[in-house]
């Protein structure tokens, strides 16, 4: 076999995985496109569930629920916005499936059970973290950003001029349809990410790339870390940034939680094949190795002549022990 043959052999692996790529990717791709039409059929409705939380709280003002286009594309561009976030929900379940079916040929029964949960356990955490930016964090901030509205029945602030002919100011919501929309698919994707964090933790745990007693060291370091995502990723209220922290290092700790459990499992699994080896052990090959470390009389030394005599030779030496009483 010539050299030439052997690189086309090896190559054809690769290129028959590269064509099984470009296969489940297209695939992806059409369903993807498929569910973004689907929902730009409905685009309407979509939006209209989507300002739910505005108009709630402006209701509860006794304020009409008005939106505004700013600009004459601005109402296509919204619905192309919104058809693209329900088509990607539409077509996950397909768009995961071929991943799964890409990926699983090349892993052992073993591993096809330990990913299979991750997988499942993905989106559903995903959509519990956008239902909960959805129903609970967007109506407490949009009350919070609509408080600072300005009604002129009180008279608050008057123009120049006679006080008496002049009306008095209002500065009242006139939300346009894009930024609301914008501001609301911010809150839910972000929230939607960081509820993937005990599933992201768990894998790596199962992978040996962290430990619960790591996690634990660095959670101090994780504190600030999740301050800096929620002053970040959220709008600049006090509220929602607050809600984000906590429910972020809420499922911190319920990861370090998971990766325990794991590590337990793998411990007693190791004991039943007879491969785990007790702490104890290990620190007494340890203090061994430390103890072999440390230099230790030489009994070759010890019963060398020569050196016998260089002792003696010092002791019959007056002049050292003259100068040894001197000090």
């Amino acid at each position: 076999m010539s050299p030439s043959d052997e690189i086309e052999d090896s190559s054809a692996p690769l290129i028959e995985h590269l064509t099984e790529l470009r296969s489940r990717l297209i695939k992806a791709v059409l369903g993807f496109l498929v569910g973004m039409i689907i929902c730009f059929t409905v685009a309407t409705p979509i939006f209209n569930f989507l300002t739910a939380p505005l108009c709630d709280v402006l209701a509860s003002r006794g304020q009409d629920c008005d939106l505004i286009f700013i600009s004459p594309q601005e109402g296509f561009f919204v619905a192309i916005k919104v058809s693209l976030l329900g088509g990607f929900i539409l077509a996950f379940p397909y768009i995961a499936n071929q991943m799964w079916r890409f990926v699983a040929p090349g892993l052992y029964k073993s591993e096809k059970g330990a990913f299979l949960p991750f997988l499942i356990a993905s989106p559903f955490m995903f959509f519990l973290g956008a239902a909960f930016a959805f129903y609970v964090v967007t109506p407490l901030a949009y009350d919070f950003f609509l408080g600072f509205q300005q009604f002129g029945s009180g008279g608050e602030a008057l123009p120049d001029g006679d006080p008496q002919n002049a009306a008095p100011l209002s500065v009242v919501f006139q939300g346009s349809a894009q930024e609301y929309l914008n501001l609301t698919i911010k809150f839910i994707v972000a929230f939607g990410l960081c509820f993937q964090l005990p599933v992201l933790l768990t894998l790596m745990g199962k992978a040996g790339l962290v430990s619960s007693e790591g996690l634990g060291n660095v959670r101090k370091y994780a504190v600030v870390g999740i301050l800096v995502l929620a002053a970040l990723v959220t709008p600049p209220d006090v509220i929602t940034q607050v809600i984000l922290f906590v429910v972020v290092y809420g499922l911190y700790e319920i990861s370090i939680f998971l990766v325990r459990r794991v590590e337990k499992k793998r411990e007693e699994q190791l004991r039943e094949e007879g491969l785990w080896f007790e702490e104890d052990e290990d620190e007494a090959d340890m203090d061994e190795a430390e103890a072999a470390s440390e230099p230790a009389d030489d009994p070759l030394l010890d019963n060398d002549p020569l050196m016998d005599e260089f002792d003696e030779d010092d002791d019959d030496d007056p002049g050292m022990v003259n100068r040894g009483e001197d000090k």
